[in-house]
């Protein structure tokens, strides 16, 4: 008798916004109940447009403030992972090159 467990991917909360479901946009991360890839919102932030704009106009409403700021804080998470001295802390500017 088969095992009726799938031994595939598996859907994966990554927050409270933002699933990766290999059965939905090929497991590329997307934020839940839509379509919408997390990489759409993020070139939207990155191209400078306002988060405001992002969730209303460009998405109809669809995406809530907090998901746009979920998104950006998974990004820094994911950017700074590769790059953590060996203390485990991450960079910071030194105080004399803050004030500069």
């Amino acid at each position: 008798m088969k095992n009726a467990k799938s031994r595939g991917p598996q859907r994966t909360e990554l927050g409270r916004h933002i699933v990766a479901d290999p059965a939905i946009c090929h497991g590329q991360p997307t934020f839940k109940g839509t379509r919408i890839m997390v990489w759409q919102v993020l070139d939207d932030v990155a191209e400078g447009r306002s988060w405001d704009f992002i969730c209303n106009a460009r998405w109809g409403g669809r995406l809530p403030l907090s998901a746009v700021a979920e998104a950006v804080k998974l990004a820094e998470q994911a950017w700074l992972a590769g790059r953590r001295p060996a203390g485990g802390r991450a960079f910071r500017k030194r105080p004399e090159l803050a004030a500069a």
